[in-house]
């Protein structure tokens, strides 16, 4: 099972599909129980979650200040991928620096924000420089 699919109703499908074989207390496989433990950290998309045929095909545009709840869940999925193999280089080191000020929660947002800025940044420049932008973000925020 992957978590990206080749689009993004089947990307959220995953989610609501491990959801449900969570609450049902169905095996999980593959990625499903690393997702579990994202959703687990937010408990404000449960009722998301619960409600596919509402919230499968729902835009969450910037400009009404609605935060993507599957967007920023896949960003803590990257950042797991990140922290497992240590790649980009240091982001491991970086994040326990962060864990000895932050719950692990509050961590990975910092990491979040900076990725999520760094992305940003390089659609809207047309950078290639990401991966030095995002550590340059976590750095300086681990150094404050």
């Amino acid at each position: 099972m992957s978590l990206y699919g080749k689009d993004r109703g089947s990307m959220r499908q995953v989610f609501f599909n491990t959801w449900q074989k969570y609450k049902q207390s169905q095996p999980l496989q593959g990625i499903e129980p690393l997702l579990i433990d994202t959703i687990l950290l937010h408990p404000e998309y449960h009722a998301i979650l619960d409600n596919p045929d509402t919230y499968l095909d729902r835009d969450y545009p910037p400009e009404q200040g609605t935060e993507n709840p599957f967007l920023h869940m896949s960003l803590h999925m990257t950042i797991e991928e990140q922290l497992a193999m240590n790649n980009p280089s240091g982001i491991r080191d970086h994040f326990r620096t962060l864990q000895q000020s932050h719950d692990k929660h509050d961590a990975l947002h910092v990491l979040l924000e900076c990725l999520a800025e760094a992305v940003w940044k390089a659609q809207r420049y047309e950078s290639a420089e990401l991966e030095k932008d995002y550590l340059a973000c976590v750095t300086e925020k681990v150094q404050k």
